[in-house]
């Protein structure tokens, strides 16, 4: 009992946690409008996703029903190209293996603030995508994947991209992490550990949770964000985007839009981990053999336009609002639930113009991690 009380203390202390979620509808500063960087990482986990879905089709020896789900789908088209390529890639493997294709049970999860209608209203996106769309069913599952979510032993495939580093709570232990919303070289030592140890927790609790939901040699793969930096746990370059959401909200200060106690109190329920502490996580686990796990470049300049766009070659004041708005559309629920929306224009303003100071940044510490897993 004294757990729960622990953790439902620090959910009172950071109440803004409860309030995380993607920005929804299909407006200028929505999650469905500004996450074509998210559309990229799917694009370039593709290759993973399809070889592990065609290895788990033959491992489990072509079953009449299949159960797959997408954990922290958010809203918008995102969700349907991963689950159209799974069932795209299944329907595509029977008939070159001469099976009768599965029905395909299809589950949408993420938290019960999620814009699911926004999301539904791409299923007729959905149904062109796919062939034999009448052996689909698609529904929502509401609720923390740090949660039981499906029946045990009832699931055979696990898709989650850009969703796992966002943690359950805020770290205990970060009184002494002012003047900035997450890790910067500039925080106490153990700052790092606080987020570590909330980071290794969180991840075990998913990989348990997940463990029992899924059938003997399911799969999954998962994308989310991590770093390339080992010697110094602490270091996030000057051009990482939640040090330019530091330096916006301490500009709020020194104007007299914020208290500087109110940015104190406020930090990020997220961690960017290294290859080898999700490596490390997996193990001390033990329920899931790694079968892939590859580094991919990030560019957050590149959040709104196609690969070939270079910010840094452009420096367009487009290029910095739209850097802005992609930042904007994952953290406006969980800012306004803490600062109050007043605040939101000017902060992302802010926050536009230091994108425009660091268009040169190449030397960055955030990469995107694709990790496939099998269950043991």
């Amino acid at each position: 009992m004294e757990k729960y009380s622990v953790d439902d203390e620090r959910r009172c202390k950071y109440p803004f946690v409860n309030a995380l979620s993607m920005s929804g509808g299909d407006g200028d500063y929505s999650y469905s409008t500004n996450s074509l960087l998210q559309k990229r990482v799917l694009s370039k986990a593709k290759p993973v996703l399809v070889k592990n879905i065609k290895g788990s089709m033959i491992n489990l020896n072509f079953p009449n029903y299949i159960k797959v789900a997408d954990m922290g789908c958010a809203s918008g088209q995102n969700t349907f190209l991963a689950m159209s390529e799974i069932v795209n890639t299944i329907n595509a493997l029977c008939q070159q293996r001469n099976q009768r294709p599965p029905e395909i049970d299809c589950c949408l999860n993420d938290l019960l603030d999620n814009d699911f209608n926004t999301t539904f209203k791409f299923i007729p996106f959905f149904n062109k995508r796919v062939k034999n769309k009448r052996l689909c069913f698609v529904s929502g599952v509401p609720g923390s994947f740090y949660s039981r979510l499906i029946p045990r032993k009832s699931l055979h495939f696990v898709h989650s991209s850009y969703s796992l580093h966002w943690l359950s709570k805020v770290p205990k232990g970060l009184e002494a992490n002012t003047s900035c919303v997450y890790i910067t070289s500039s925080s106490p030592p153990n700052a790092y550990k606080a987020y570590l140890n909330q980071f290794e927790s969180d991840f075990t609790t998913f990989l348990k949770l997940r463990s029992e939901e899924m059938v003997s040699n399911g799969r999954m793969v998962l994308s989310f964000i991590g770093r390339n930096t080992l010697g110094d746990p602490l270091y996030r370059d000057c051009c990482h985007f939640w040090t330019l959401l530091s330096k916006s909200l301490r500009d709020l200060v020194s104007e007299g839009l914020l208290s500087a106690s109110k940015v104190d109190s406020f930090n990020m329920p997220f961690y960017d981990p290294s290859k080898e502490e999700v490596m490390e996580t997996i193990g001390n686990e033990g329920s899931f053999e790694i079968n892939d796990l590859e580094i991919h470049g990030f560019d957050l300049g590149q959040s709104k336009h196609d690969e070939d766009y270079k910010l840094h070659s452009q420096r367009s004041k487009a290029g910095q609002k739209e850097a802005a708005s992609c930042i904007r559309a994952v953290s406006e629920s969980i800012i306004v639930a803490h600062f109050g929306v007043d605040i939101i224009d000017a902060l992302f303003n802010k926050f536009a113009y230091h994108v425009s100071q660091h268009t040169s940044c190449t030397d960055k510490t955030t990469v995107t991690l694709v990790v496939s897993l099998i269950r043991k």
